[in-house]
């Protein structure tokens, strides 16, 4: 989706965007995979309501783009415009055992910073990629914890009524990489109540996980994390792998041969090499385990 109108470009000049034309998602995504549009960068989070009803009046189909580590995107000329938010100065406030923090924040940095405060329990967060509004989106957990946990408040833009709101955290369901959150809502910002826990505690945990994730995960390499939900009761990398399928590959796209539910880009793989390497690995875990994997990743496939 390209903004050629001129009045257009104006306006969301005059809400205080930046609009950047011809943008690559591929360079924007953990992946490494997708196609080109216009990006909207938005500084101002009370801007949105205001955005979105200018976009509605031109009628600009738009997406949300958080930090891209669990996106697959589509190849070649997207039909929406996507929008993200720039991050704030500072991304994060702590208030006792609150952090107030931006969804634009990144993820690791956030722990790391909390940890630095005394601030825990989110050590098993430290090595997934993204913003912290991805992390909620998703729920993200990993180590035996998960975000939704420690939120106490969220601020988001509600899609349906086109306004922003204000949620308690037990106003949202959080289940495993799952929340109650709709599909094109857009996360602002959260507060976290954090357990107290001494910094020297809190690092000799993040080393554990940090360690973990070395010895099985394809660290370094582009990928968007795990591919498939584990199904109740099982695993989809186990189930994989007992397939014979690590190293699997069409085209550039790849089962990892550390981590069988991680699929990488092991060069200028396409979005559709990885559909269709996606397709097959489900389709034969169906077939031998009579079970449908689910994705985890997020797919914007047009």
């Amino acid at each position: 989706m390209r903004v050629e109108d001129s009045k257009l470009k104006t306006e969301l000049a005059a809400l205080g965007n930046e609009l950047r034309q011809g943008t690559c998602l591929a360079e924007l995504t953990c992946l490494g995979i997708g196609g080109t549009t216009d990006l909207l960068r938005i500084p101002r989070h009370n801007s949105i309501p205001e955005l979105i009803a200018l976009l509605d009046r031109y009628d600009i189909a738009h997406k949300f783009l958080g930090g891209g580590s669990n996106l697959l995107v589509n190849d070649g000329e997207l039909p929406w415009l996507v929008l993200q938010l720039a991050k704030p100065e500072p991304e994060i406030v702590l208030e006792g055992n609150c952090a107030h923090v931006d969804a634009a924040a990144d993820l690791g940095r956030t722990v790391t910073y909390c940890a630095k405060h005394d601030l825990g329990g989110m050590e098993g967060l430290i090595g997934v990629p993204g913003t912290v509004g991805g992390a909620l989106r998703m729920n993200a957990g990993a180590y035996g914890m998960q975000i939704g946990s420690y939120v106490r408040e969220v601020k988001l833009y509600r899609a349906a009524e086109r306004k922003i709101e204000i949620l308690r955290g037990d106003q949202i369901s959080f289940e495993y990489r799952h929340t109650s959150f709709g599909p094109d809502d857009m996360m602002l910002a959260v507060t976290l109540e954090l357990p107290s826990k001494p910094f020297k505690e809190i690092l000799q945990g993040i080393r554990i996980c940090n360690e973990k994730r070395r010895s099985s995960q394809p660290l370094g390499q582009k990928s968007a994390g795990c591919i498939f939900k584990n199904p109740a009761g099982a695993s989809a990398g186990r189930m994989i792998d007992e397939l014979g399928l690590k190293g699997f590959s069409m085209g550039d796209a790849k089962v990892s041969d550390r981590h069988a539910n991680f699929f990488v880009n092991v060069g200028h793989a396409s979005a559709k090499d990885m559909f269709a390497l996606i397709a097959d690995v489900r389709g034969r875990v169906e077939s031998a385990f009579a079970v449908k994997l689910e994705n985890e990743v997020v797919v914007w496939d047009a």
